[in-house]
């Protein structure tokens, strides 16, 4: 099975990624209006990281178990 990859992860990187730039552009939306910047906007940014480095983490297991299956 040469040439294996894996897609485990993707879609939550994905997710991470959406939340990171959803909750930049609504905190640099509130902040150009001179509005207090809210918890939602740091949540979304937190939360999108956090999904971001599961989808990482998944990523690199699903390739160590490939490399292992290959020996």
């Amino acid at each position: 099975m040469e040439g294996e990859t894996s897609n485990k992860g993707s879609i939550i990187k994905l997710m991470g990624v959406v939340l990171i730039i959803l909750g930049a552009l609504d905190g640099m939306l509130s902040w150009r209006a001179g509005v207090a910047l809210s918890n939602v906007y740091i949540f979304l940014l937190l939360g999108g990281v956090l999904l971001f480095i599961v989808g990482v983490l998944r990523r690199g297991g699903a390739a160590k178990a490939i490399e292992s299956s290959e020996d």
